[in-house]
C-alpha cells in the first residue's frame, strides 16, 4: 500500500528470474521469465502461488503491455520484434506487430526492443534500445515514426539506450534513458530532463544508476526502478492537484 514498506502479497514464482511485470486494473499480474522456454505467466488476483502460461516467446522478453481491449503485447528482445495476442480468444496464435525479426534501423525494423506502451488509440510505442530511439507504430502500420532520439525528423533529444517509455493522459512522452542514467519527458515546449540530470550516474537522492523502468501514480509522482543502485526511487510531483496519470 502507498507509503508502506510492507508487502500485501508475496508470490513464489518457482523460477530464477522474472524481468517484466504488468498489473491490470483488476489486479491480475503478468510476468515474463528470462529463462528458456521464456514463459509469459498470468497470476490471478485471487490466487497466490499458481500461474498460467499464456504464451511462450522465442527470446527474452523485457517489455509487456495490455491494452484496453485486453490485447497482450510483448517484446521478443533478442529477436528484434514485438508480438501480440488477444487475451479474450482461445487461440494461441501470436501476431508480429512491429519489427521483422532481424536487427536493423529501417522504419520497419528494430534493434533490441525493450519497453512498450500502447495508448487508447492502439498506437504502439517501442523503446528501440540499440537504435537509441523511440518508435511509434500506428495501429496496423509496419513502418514506424521516430518520435524521439536518433533519426527523428523533428528536433527532439539525444538518447543513449532508451529502455522504457510511458505516456501520460495528455500524450506527453516520458523515457527511461538508461545509459544516460536519467528520465526525460516532453511537454508543449519539447523534451527535457526531469530526473537524474547531473550527466552521470550516482547514488544520491537526485541521481540514478542504469534505471530500467518508471511508472506514474494517480497524482503524477514518478516511481523509478534504479537497477544498479538496488532501489526503487519515488520522485514527488510539485503542486500535486491532478489525477490524470493512470
Amino acid at each position: 500500500m502507498n507509503n508502506s514498506v510492507n508487502p500485501t502479497k508475496q508470490i513464489n514464482t518457482n523460477q530464477f528470474t522474472q524481468f517484466s511485470i504488468f498489473v491490470t486494473s483488476n489486479s491480475d499480474i503478468y510476468t515474463t521469465s528470462v529463462n528458456s522456454p521464456w514463459t509469459i505467466n498470468r497470476w490471478l488476483s485471487n490466487e497466490t502461488n499458481t500461474s498460467t502460461a499464456i504464451a511462450y516467446s522465442d527470446a527474452n522478453s523485457y517489455g509487456i503491455f495490455i491494452d484496453i481491449k485486453n490485447t497482450f503485447y510483448f517484446s521478443a528482445t533478442d529477436k528484434h520484434k514485438v508480438l501480440s495476442k488477444s487475451l479474450t480468444s482461445s487461440s494461441n496464435i501470436l501476431t508480429i506487430v512491429a519489427g521483422t525479426g532481424v536487427a536493423g534501423n529501417a522504419p520497419n525494423m528494430l534493434n533490441t526492443p525493450f519497453g512498450l506502451f500502447v495508448d487508447v488509440n492502439f498506437d504502439l510505442y517501442v523503446a528501440d534500445f540499440n537504435n537509441h530511439r523511440i518508435q511509434l507504430f500506428r495501429q496496423g502500420q509496419q513502418n514506424a515514426i521516430t518520435v524521439a532520439g536518433s533519426g527523428s525528423l523533428n528536433i527532439t533529444i539525444t538518447l543513449n539506450h532508451p529502455i522504457h517509455v510511458v505516456l501520460d493522459m495528455d500524450k506527453y512522452l516520458f523515457i527511461v534513458d538508461q545509459h544516460s542514467h536519467r528520465i526525460v519527458g516532453s511537454n508543449k515546449d519539447g523534451f527535457h530532463c526531469i530526473v537524474g540530470c547531473t550527466g552521470s550516474w550516482g547514488s544520491s537522492a537526485n541521481t540514478l544508476n542504469k534505471p530500467t523502468s518508471m511508472a506514474f501514480d494517480s497524482f503524477g509522482n514518478i516511481y523509478v526502478v534504479d537497477e544498479s543502485n538496488h532501489r526503487i526511487q519515488k520522485f514527488l510531483r510539485l503542486n500535486n492537484t491532478l489525477s490524470k496519470y493512470l
